[in-house]
């Protein structure tokens, strides 16, 4: 047989679960919201990938290039 009566501390606690969610939703949806504003301020995918600060090859100009 359940025990159907729901004690008022698991009131409390639920309604904490569902700020403490809320909270973590929001937090998610601000970081993906600079995410995108950022990748979409850069507008070409080939400006992200120089954004590492490490000296690649492949990003040197042909002309720059000294053999």
């Amino acid at each position: 047989m359940p025990i159907e009566v729901e004690h008022e501390l698991h009131t409390r606690r639920k309604g904490r679960n569902y700020g403490v969610g809320l909270l973590l939703i929001g937090f998610i949806a601000i970081v993906f919201g600079l995410t995108v504003v950022k990748v979409l301020q850069l507008g070409d995918a080939g400006q992200f990938e120089r954004t590492d600060h490490v000296l690649r090859p492949q990003l040197v100009p042909e002309e720059e290039v000294s053999e």
